[in-house]
């Protein structure tokens, strides 16, 4: 399967004093790359944008692997889905230095994502559609 790819914009604020893009923003890149892929790009037809049926980060981890120099342009990530279970997925995020998928690899995240009733603030099971959707970028090994 083909992975989910987006471009984010790293803000020059984002900046440390070494000139790399802060560690804590790259959770935030991966976070709008997270949001184009569920929100954006799957809401029309997905039903992630049904007010009722959230999604909560359970569990984050990330590797840094390598400084990001902000350079005022875009940064690939890469988004796959892993461990789809019937309340839960795993999606990883693989953060490049640069807008091309032969760019360095920056950060590599991992996201235990649950699915959420917003109203009862308890747990659900992914919708049929929802699971039809993630099922399209889902891998067996995202273990890089």
């Amino acid at each position: 399967m083909s992975p989910f790819v987006t471009h984010v914009h790293p803000r020059w604020a984002d900046m440390d004093l070494n000139r790399h893009v802060n560690h804590a923003v790259i959770v935030t890149l991966m976070e709008e790359a997270r949001g184009h892929m569920l929100f954006t790009h799957a809401s029309p037809w997905a039903g992630f944008a049904d007010p009722a049926r959230g999604l909560v980060v359970a569990k984050l981890t990330v590797d840094f692997r390598a400084p990001l120099d902000w350079t005022g342009g875009p940064v690939r990530v890469q988004v796959d889905i892993s461990d789809l279970r019937p309340a839960t997925f795993v999606m990883r995020h693989t953060v490049h230095c640069g807008p091309s998928e032969s760019d360095r690899v920056a950060a590599v995240g991992e996201v235990l994502v649950a699915g959420f009733h917003v109203a009862t603030t308890r747990a659900r099971r992914l919708a049929e559609e929802e699971r039809e959707f993630l099922e399209k970028y889902l891998v067996e090994d995202v273990h890089a």
